[in-house]
């Protein structure tokens, strides 16, 4: 889909803050609220617009320990993956999930209270099928993290 001046305006606005009104997005774009209103719900009806959500603390939420998990498998099937991730979509604690190229075959995001409950969730994740190998790297400082996308 290409997007033109102002649909890039108005997503930007709305990866910061999805909780303003489309007066208030309106305004800010310069245009009226009807066609605001409209161009939204075409970029949602077309997809561009996946969902809106809110972004939780996890410091607030006491999950104060975020790891990358590395796997590696000798098991390269189609009914293996399905195994796998249907085991890892049963584990809330992993945020992000990723089939990679290279030598790791699996990426994954974790996060935890601490180191026990990351245990939990280690011991957990290497149940689920037969895995070659599981590298644990705990993140020391988060530099950037955004959920906002490049608007070309």
């Amino acid at each position: 889909m290409i997007l033109d001046v102002m649909d890039r305006k108005i997503l930007s606005i709305l990866q910061v803050d999805a909780t303003l009104s489309i007066s208030e997005i309106a305004d800010r774009v310069s245009l009226s609220p009807t066609p605001c209103w409209k161009r939204i719900k075409r970029l949602e009806r077309d997809g561009v617009i996946e969902r809106r959500v809110n972004i939780l603390s996890r410091a607030a939420l006491g999950l104060g320990v975020t790891v990358m998990v590395a796997v590696r498998t000798t098991q390269h099937t189609e009914e293996w993956l399905a195994s796998f991730a249907e085991g890892v979509s049963q584990i809330p604690e992993v945020i992000e999930f990723f089939r990679m190229s290279g030598e790791i075959d699996y990426l994954l995001k974790v996060v935890a209270r601490d180191i026990d409950d990351y245990d939990r969730i280690y011991r957990k994740l290497t149940c689920i099928v037969a895995l070659r190998d599981v590298s644990s790297s705990f993140v020391m400082q988060v530099i950037k993290t955004t959920t906002e996308l490049p608007l070309y």
